[in-house]
């Protein structure tokens, strides 16, 4: 692993005290606000405050937790990368569901029933990869946004809350909102980092002066200690068979997030990262997974890592999983400290909408590069298109799903689980048909680069691979082509076969004529200069260097050229 020049200190490095702890502060800054998260679940299930603190409390424990099972590896858990965790969206629709159906016991059951799950599937991410592309996981991650936001807007707007909304309840909301998105955009440094903090403040601070918090908001933000060991009293756990769908859903939906965000660390910490370490990833998938099991176990909703946060120390430069430590021991002495869980446990609706408002754009923006990293054909514009469609009309007609027979009514709980079965179910229906390896024939007296860029860019859309290995590969094939037929002199036409799978790419040309030579080390410019023999040198090993490995091989009077990709 080698240090990129971006990067002050490394993945393996102890940066000084002062600096570990500042990081960690920031990181703590900017994963609190996910708290939201368990706060409007606990609302949803109709707890009381001390029992709402209890679980902010603790809450903040399993942050600390989670941060450092990523950070150090210990046997096959931990990805060994810095990649903070926060309570993830992706369990908030089937959380809330269960919140109304069976209260905070039933939430904490199905939660870790989630985690289980997700231990189980990390260790089968290779071979679930084809059912579960990126381009649906970008999906899901747009469903999450949707289900996020129509919470975000109910609060904002005061529909279903206990107090109706009102003209001053719509200022608070929209100055905490303002706040957040004017200094996400406009500031730099701490002040970006802490917007969606300061937005909350100035907010809760709008409410106060209209009258929003009451009475019995302060008393119990007085009554709360300042110091004082979080209780377990608010702790069950109870299962439903109805609700194995939703959660399990949002646990196939947390693996994409933490796999792009394990390879995201790799790629930060190490200027000649090639491709994705599967081992890495698959202990980053498990330490997400414990940590939703701990958190269900203390009465929280699920976990996961956070781009936003690994994005952060990208730009800082400060990538050292000593960091972890920092994190974990700032949100104990939070945790410990009752009176700022008390702060977030009334926090007025208003406020509380335009923080998940906040949240909500980036959740959406995130879901949609996902889905716009691949190529798309008309297999996969259906996908979408009616899955997302399908998963509208929960919420458009929910008069309809009502009345479905009892047994099919978890499929369709809500937008996001019935969105994100029928993206499942189509993108495995409509790979029917679609031929994972494709071939075809070059003219040698006319080449047609064009004929190759279609070829590539059809295949491509048809098996959803990424743009840039398809844009890369196609440069490739045609410049390989060129260079054989000016330096081998092929007799007749070249075949050539394009074959992909969900993790490589493999472009064979066939054709009766020389070998193509492939030189692993650049010919020198005497050489070059002096005979086309040096010039088909530099050809070959400008071709080698394009792909990620080369073969070539003859026999029998045909030569085969192989280039592999890896996707």
């Amino acid at each position: 692993m080698k240090k990129p020049v971006n990067i002050i200190y490394g993945v393996d490095e102890t940066p000084p005290f002062l600096v570990t702890l500042l990081s960690g502060v920031q990181l703590v800054g900017l994963t609190s606000i996910y708290l939201l998260i368990p706060l409007a679940v606990c609302r949803e299930a109709g707890l009381d405050r001390p029992a709402v603190q209890d679980v902010l409390s603790l809450s903040m424990l399993v942050l600390a937790l989670g941060a450092n099972l990523q950070a150090f590896r210990r046997g096959p858990v931990g990805s060994g990368f810095l990649a903070p965790t926060i309570f993830t969206s992706a369990y908030l629709p089937a959380s809330l569901l269960a919140a109304k159906m069976g209260g905070m016991a039933l939430v904490s059951g199905m939660t870790v029933f989630g985690g289980l799950l997700n231990a189980g599937l990390s260790r089968l991410l290779r071979h679930l990869r084809p059912f579960f592309p990126p381009e649906v996981a970008g999906f899901v991650v747009v469903m999450i946004g949707i289900t996020t936001g129509s919470l975000g807007l109910r609060n904002f707007l005061g529909i279903g809350t206990s107090q109706p909304g009102n003209p001053r309840d719509l200022l608070a909301a929209f100055v905490s909102l303002g706040i957040m998105v004017a200094l996400n955009v406009w500031s730099k440094g701490s002040l970006r980092v802490l917007c969606a903090l300061i937005g909350m403040a100035a907010g809760y601070a709008v409410a106060a002066m209209a009258g929003r918090l009451h009475g019995s908001d302060l008393a119990v933000l007085s009554a709360a200690p300042i110091v004082r060991w979080p209780h377990l009293g608010h702790v069950g756990w109870s299962f439903d068979a109805g609700l194995v769908i939703p959660f399990a859903v949002a646990g196939l939906a947390t693996c994409p997030r933490a796999m792009a965000d394990i390879t995201t660390c790799q790629k930060i910490n190490d200027a000649e990262w090639v491709r994705p370490d599967l081992r890495s990833i698959s202990g980053g998938v498990l330490a997400d997974s414990l940590a939703t099991v701990v958190t269900g176990l203390v009465g929280s909703t699920g976990v996961s890592t956070h781009t936003a946060s690994v994005g952060l120390t990208n730009a800082t430069g400060v990538t050292s999983r000593r960091v972890a430590l920092a994190i974990g021991g700032v949100f104990v002495f939070l945790a410990l400290m009752p009176k700022l869980a008390a702060v977030l446990a009334i926090i007025p609706p208003p406020v509380m909408g335009a923080s998940l408002l906040f949240v909500t754009a980036f959740t959406l923006v995130n879901g949609l590069q996902i889905i716009a990293s691949r190529m798309l054909d008309a297999r996969r514009t259906f996908v979408f298109g009616l899955a997302f469609m399908g998963g509208l009309a929960v919420d458009l007609y929910p008069n309809f799903f009502e009345g479905l027979p009892p047994s099919l009514r978890p499929f369709a709980g809500s937008s996001f689980v019935l969105g994100t079965l029928a993206a499942v179910g189509l993108n495995l229906l409509f790979r029917l048909g679609v031929r994972r390896t494709q071939a075809f024939r070059i003219d040698r007296e006319n080449p047609e680069p064009l004929k190759i860029e279609e070829f590539m860019e059809s295949q491509g859309a048809a098996w959803g691979a990424r743009r840039d290995v398809i844009d890369r590969a196609s440069f490739n094939l045609t410049q390989s082509v060129e260079t054989i037929v000016e330096s081998c002199k092929p007799e007749g036409p070249l075949e050539i076969a394009a074959s992909f799978d969900e993790f490589n790419l493999d472009i064979m040309v066939t054709y009766a004529g020389a070998p193509l030579e492939l030189p692993e080390t650049r010919p020198t410019n005497e050489e070059i200069m002096a005979s086309e023999e040096g010039q088909r040198k530099l050809a070959g090993f400008m071709v080698r260097r394009s792909a990620d490995w080369v073969q070539s091989s003859y026999k029998n009077g045909r030569s085969t050229v192989l280039f592999h990709f890896d996707h």
